[in-house]
Order: C-alpha cells, then sequence, then structure tokens
C-alpha cells in the first residue's frame, strides 16, 4: 500500500453520497463506483448526484468517476461500501480482480442475505479479508443532516487503532466529529438491529401510539440490543455510546430515517409490498429483521429474549396484524 492511501466509495445512494463529500473535504482525490453508467455522466455533467443529495455539488477535478467496479478497486487501497446489503453480493460478483491486500470498510447497515452474516464477517469468511483489514463506519450520523452540514457524529471501529485513526482522519470536519472504536462486531450488529427498532417505531407511531410509549419502546430496545450483541460477540462494551444508544435513537425518531418511514406505513395499513414501492429508499430494516430473527433462532436455548424483533418479524414476514401484535407487545415491554 502506497504511503499516501487511495480511497472509493461504492455505491450511489444518499449514504454513499454523503461519504463522497466527507472525503472531498481532505483527499485531492476520491474514487467513486456507482453501478448505472447515467448516473455517473450525469454528475460529470451537472456536478451532483440526480437521486439522492441533490443540493451537493462536487468539485469534478476530485472525483474519479466509474461504473467499472473492478476499475475502481484496481484504483483504490482503501474500499468504502455502501452498497445496500440486499445488494452487495450481486455488484461483488462482477469482480475479476483480487480484493488481496486492500482495507475493506463497510458503512453498510444490514447483514448480506446470501450469507447471513453481516457485511465484516462476510468479507471475512468470503473473500478472506483479514479481520485487521476491516473497519465499520457507524453513526448516529444522517446523511441529510451532512448534506446541510450540520454537526454530526462518526463511530470507526477496527481492530487496527492506526487504520480507524487514517479512517476517522479523511472523514473529520469542522461538522463531522469521529470517535473510534475496536468493537468492530459489536458496532456493525447495533447498527443493523437499530433498523429494525426503527421500524417498530414507526410501525407504533402509524397504529396511533404516543411519545409516551414510543420513550419505552427505545429503552426496551436499546436493552434488547445489549442482550442480541452480547450473545454474538461478549466483550466489554458501553451500550449507552453514541455508536449504539446514540445510533438508535436517530434512526428510531428521526424524520430522515427510512426505516422509521416504512414502519409508519405499515402500520397506517400498508402492505409491505406497497411500502416499498412507495418509498424511493431502501429500508435495511425489512431485511434485518429476517436475519436477526432467523439468526437467534438458531441458538436455541441460548438465545436472547428478543420481544421487539419478534413482533416485527410476526408483521412484516408472516402478515400478522400490526395492532394485535403490538398489542401483546405492549404487556411484554417494562
Amino acid at each position: 500500500m502506497s504511503t499516501k492511501p487511495k480511497f472509493a466509495v461504492f455505491g450511489g445512494g444518499s449514504w454513499a453520497t454523503a461519504i463522497v463529500k466527507m472525503l472531498s473535504e481532505n483527499l485531492d482525490e476520491v474514487g467513486w463506483y456507482m453501478r448505472s453508467a447515467f448516473v455517473v455522466e450525469h454528475i460529470k455533467k451537472e456536478q451532483h448526484n440526480p437521486n439522492y443529495l441533490s443540493s451537493v455539488e462536487f468539485n469534478l477535478s476530485q472525483l474519479r468517476l466509474s461504473n467499472d467496479i473492478n476499475e475502481m478497486v484496481d484504483y483504490a487501497d482503501y474500499l468504502i461500501f455502501v452498497i445496500p446489503s440486499a445488494f452487495v453480493q450481486t455488484e461483488l460478483e462482477k469482480l475479476t480482480c483480487s480484493l488481496k491486500g486492500k482495507v475493506i470498510v463497510t458503512a453498510i447497515k444490514g447483514i448480506v442475505p446470501e450469507s447471513s452474516l453481516i457485511v465484516g464477517d462476510h468479507f471475512l469468511k468470503n473473500y478472506d479479508i483479514p479481520f485487521e483489514d476491516i473497519v465499520v463506519i457507524s453513526g448516529p450520523c444522517h446523511a441529510e443532516e451532512v448534506a446541510l452540514e450540520r454537526l454530526s457524529y462518526l463511530t470507526i471501529a477496527c481492530k487496527d487503532e492506526t487504520k480507524a485513526n487514517l479512517i476517522a482522519n479523511v472523514l473529520r470536519s469542522d461538522y463531522i466529529k469521529c470517535n473510534t472504536s475496536d468493537d468492530v462486531i459489536g458496532t456493525e450488529y447495533a447498527a443493523m438491529l437499530k433498523n429494525i427498532y426503527a421500524v417498530a417505531a414507526g410501525i407504533a407511531h402509524g397504529l396511533g401510539y404516543g411519545d409516551n410509549f414510543q420513550s419505552v419502546l427505545m429503552s426496551n430496545a436499546i436493552r434488547e440490543m445489549k442482550r442480541y450483541v452480547k450473545r454474538v460477540h461478549k466483550m466489554k462494551r458501553d451500550i449507552n455510546g453514541s455508536a449504539y444508544l446514540g445510533d438508535l435513537l436517530v434512526t428510531g425518531y428521526s424524520v430522515f430515517s427510512r426505516n422509521r418511514m416504512f414502519g409508519n406505513m405499515i402500520g397506517k395499513g400498508y402492505t409491505v409490498k406497497s411500502a416499498q414501492l412507495e418509498m424511493s429508499m431502501i429500508a435495511e430494516g425489512y431485511y434485518a429483521t429476517k436475519s436477526a430473527y432467523k439468526l437467534n433462532e438458531e441458538k436455541g436455548d441460548k438465545k436472547a429474549k428478543t420481544p421487539i424483533i419478534n413482533a416485527v418479524y410476526k408483521v412484516i414476514y408472516e402478515n400478522k396484524d400490526p395492532k394485535k401484535v403490538f398489542k401483546e407487545l405492549t404487556e411484554k415491554l417494562s
């Protein structure tokens, strides 16, 4: 790897666009892969992403744009993946070049359906990426607020402290503050789980539950997250930290939360399919719910107590009546 490593972002959504903006504050050149040749050409002509965060204008002299994933993997040393978890393996199947020697940075908040693994584990087990070469970017941070340059915080998790600090340095700015962590697995699971709890918060809101219940729901959600993460990776961690509780709260309450929006539509009577069609963005919580539920069930007698995940699963995968399911849930919370 060169003394001045090169960075590339893989993905064309709002979070990918926000990360390119953050990197552009500090780097002379940023690689950016998107599968759509149309979007690549639009950015080259108009200096902004036509579909997401269109208010963000880029200096084209800083961008190395391509719709060829192999070209971008060859170019960069640090590969930042921001492709929705449901589609990441489809994109990786296009690779003809090796990922050997690359640092994999995941800003994907979900589980890869093909392997039922969090993204870091997917790269570790299927692409032989060493654990110390896997980095996780987590919030609390909404892309829309990055676009507005509102003060936001990120947590960069890596077993190799040097790599964590390097990523933090290329992302931080006047409006972005970065913390580092060695809890790679815990922060990635937390980033996945909080989307499920945001769906639950949305369903509750759509059903007409008020702020009092929402606060109880979030209080129970962070305790449920703690139990779940402890089952998959036991280590000393402060579950009240920004990467866990902070990310949960912003995703559960924010008007920018696509997972809350998705749940809200379900609570108001939309079918899962109609809610997905209505939204222009992917709600990761939909995919995460099935994976998280099944992973927990596979643990049998050692599974974590997860009444909120179970409730969301019943509603969106078993087509149970949200009103009845959440009435039952209210009796299980404290």
